[in-house]
């Protein structure tokens, strides 16, 4: 856990299972589920950002090394290995990876440590769509998901897909009926997280899902890589005019807006 520079590590067991949690910060936690590979420096990064904006940066690590740099070999290695995990379903349509039950717990205990009206969480790419199971959770106020990957898109209607239960989608629903809100991020041409995907998120969630598609279609002014995928970690250009850095402020906004208590109107920044 050294290459984890300013977090503490835990212990978290539930569901059968328990796995390392890196921590840092204070206030109200924000549940931030790392990407493939792993918890790499940039999702560290990004952990750093949450936990500098006033929040409790919460990081499980639910597969690869905690500061390992992104390589092709380890970004396959644990591709490989987390799609043979029978907690992971990567092509289920209708159903949640069993590891969201695990993340469930993880929630409530954030929560009920570190009080605030509830928790927020980012799930990104191969988790991303993990935030909108665990939107149907009541300890979840603010579900982020950023380029949310799976089911991998294999077909039209994996593309469209959105990898819950039909159950937990209603719950959802019924939140955000209830002034709950879901926020998504992705770039215009990602091909691992459809365009379909975000057309069924609106219209299963209606004005409940704000949607942050960043323009990357080939000549696009920011110039954005077509290929460009992980809008928070990877991608992420730290000036204040280029969209991604406009996505990471609506993200730290977004967290605010549901977690600060009063509600700051969305002022934090990171820095």
């Amino acid at each position: 856990m050294t290459a984890a520079v300013g977090y503490h590590s835990f212990n978290f067991g539930a569901a059968g299972r328990s796995r390392i949690v890196l921590r840092k910060g204070s206030g109200p936690a924000v549940v931030v589920i790392h990407e493939l590979p792993g918890p790499t420096p940039q999702v560290l990064g990004f952990g750093d950002r949450v936990a500098a904006a006033g929040f409790t940066a919460v990081l499980p690590v639910l597969f690869g090394v905690p500061g390992k740099p992104v390589s092709r070999s380890y970004l396959l290695e644990e591709f490989a290995r987390v799609c043979v995990s029978r907690e992971f379903y990567c092509l289920s349509r209708n159903r949640a990876s069993p590891v969201t039950n695990w993340l469930r717990a993880l929630c409530r205990h954030v929560h009920a440590e570190c009080h605030g009206p509830g928790v927020g969480v980012v799930g990104m790419c191969f988790t991303g769509g993990f935030a909108l199971a665990l939107a149907a959770d009541p300890s979840v106020l603010a579900p982020v998901m950023s380029q949310p990957s799976l089911p991998l898109g294999l077909s039209a209607s994996h593309r469209s897909a959105l990898g819950v239960a039909p159950e937990e989608l209603e719950r959802v629903r019924a939140r955000l009926a209830g002034g709950g809100r879901v926020l998504g991020l992705r770039f215009s041409e990602d091909g691992f997280c459809p365009r379909a995907r975000f057309e069924r998120l609106r219209r299963e969630l209606g004005e409940g899902f704000e949607a942050v598609e960043i323009d990357s279609a080939p000549g696009n002014a920011a110039g954005i890589d077509p290929k460009a995928h992980s809008v928070l970690t990877m991608e992420l250009v730290d000036s204040p005019e280029h969209p991604t850095r406009q996505a990471l402020d609506r993200v730290l906004d977004f967290l605010c807006e549901r977690l600060c208590d009063p509600p700051l109107g969305g002022v934090r920044r990171p820095v």
